[in-house]
């Protein structure tokens, strides 16, 4: 068995003094470099590309910055993975353009890639960033108890830091820090809230939703992150410009809750109607959406801000819009218009109308020979036939939100469904 820390070693050993850490990556070293580190930052890249070409000093000038910061070993790695030369690290990671910067923590790739300037310090401070502790400590309850519920939390009360049942609620914290704000209490300060011992409750948004308690073991960190992973990532999220990019390039179609912000009814029926569809989640994004920000959209589908609430599927080619947004809690009728989509019924009937059902074919009836009736039968009918020009669906908007050309050399592009 191949010794990982000895692999480190002598990675380590190679590096001269003053030349840039960045390691290649490759399938013999991958996994005992990334899980050898806290952070490890990696450019998946290739040689032909203009932009990677652009990017490679400044990501070595950001690792140099960094070493300066952190020298202890095991703290942070810049790497790279030349996907050209190998393939398989590219396919495992869904790389589908070129440059991509993804962080990964103790091994675990993070969701969200790095978006942000190309320059050194930009890439430098995106890294301190990482390495900072997203669990805030707090020394008197009542910061904990007046405070505004204005973002989802994970509170945490621990009789010490020494132990497993806060490493692993640390471990979470780092992982979806985007997500969630983490809180802590530890000893005499957090013992009106340990009756029973360390206890962690999840604080939705909003005055009016109850506190979660977790009931499972804090011994067990990946149970416990999937509990937190389960509160703090909603199935219904909302898209802005500042996400489009991301949520783009999950590559799942959209549906989407296009509604008015003080119009909270409309997204309550919505998100009760989309958590009778879990079974979809991987297959179609829930989103909504302000109907004033995304006016634009709209006006593809012959709609204003004034014909809101109502839901729409945006495929990445085609828009479609569901029929009547009173229908959103019939049963079935949201998971009908899903189906559609994946069947190919909605594009299909854009172009040629709604689907007849299929008649059962007539039993033949004996009958005497009419010449007349003959003749019509091979005059050529006048019904005009459906083209594909005959109507088409609004085009897609939302596919103008994915990763820039100018920024990016794309790999593919996605076909409707």
């Amino acid at each position: 068995m191949i010794n990982h820390y000895f692999i480190l070693l002598l990675f380590a050993s190679a590096i001269p003094f003053g030349h840039s850490a960045v390691q290649p990556l490759t399938t013999d070293t991958i996994d005992p470099l990334l899980s050898g580190y806290k952070v490890v930052f990696v450019n998946f890249y290739a040689d032909w590309c203009r932009f990677s070409r652009m990017l490679a000093p400044i990501f070595e000038e950001a690792s140099n910055l960094v070493a300066k910061e952190f020298p202890s070993s095991g703290d942070v790695l810049f790497a790279k993975v030349d996907c050209d030369a190998q393939p398989t690290i590219a396919q495992k990671y869904s790389v589908n353009k070129y440059p991509t910067m993804k962080l990964f923590r103790n091994g675990v790739m993070m969701k969200k890639e790095y978006r942000g300037q190309r320059t050194a310090n930009s890439l430098a401070d995106f890294v301190r960033q990482q390495l900072k502790n997203p669990v805030k400590e707090v020394t008197n309850l009542d910061q904990i108890y007046e405070m505004e519920r204005e973002k989802r939390t994970v509170i945490g009360y621990f009789e010490k830091k020494e132990c497993k049942e806060y490493e692993n609620f640390e471990k979470t914290a780092k992982i979806l820090k985007d997500d969630c704000d983490f809180f802590v209490a530890f000893g005499d300060t957090s013992k009106p809230e340990r009756t029973s011992g360390d206890n962690v409750i999840f604080r939705p948004k909003g005055e009016e939703n109850p506190e979660m308690v977790y009931l499972g073991s804090l011994q067990n960190g990946d149970l416990f992150q999937a509990w937190t992973q389960d509160k703090c990532v909603p199935l219904v999220k909302e898209i802005t410009f500042a996400n489009g990019e991301e949520l783009t390039e999950e590559g799942l179609p959209f549906m989407i809750l296009f509604h008015k912000k003080e119009d909270t009814e409309s997204l309550e029926k919505y998100s009760r109607e989309v958590s009778r569809l879990i079974a979809f989640k991987t297959s179609i994004n829930f989103l909504y959406a302000d109907c004033e920000t995304f006016s634009h959209p709209l006006h593809h589908l012959g709609k204003t801000p004034k014909d809101c609430p109502l839901i729409a599927i945006d495929s990445f080619r085609h828009m479609y819009m569901f029929p009547d947004f009173n229908d959103v809690n019939k049963p079935n009728k949201l998971k009908q218009f899903i189906m559609d989509l994946q069947s190919g019924k909605l594009h299909r009937e854009f172009h040629h109308g709604p689907d007849t059902p299929q008649a059962p074919p007539a039993l033949p009836v004996a009958k005497k020979a009419d010449p007349a009736a003959d003749k019509a039968d091979k005059a050529p009918s006048k019904t005009p036939q459906a083209t594909d020009d005959q109507t088409t669906p609004p085009e897609s908007v939302f596919k103008k939100l994915q990763p820039s050309e100018m920024r990016y050399t794309m790999l593919r592009d996605r076909d409707e469904l």
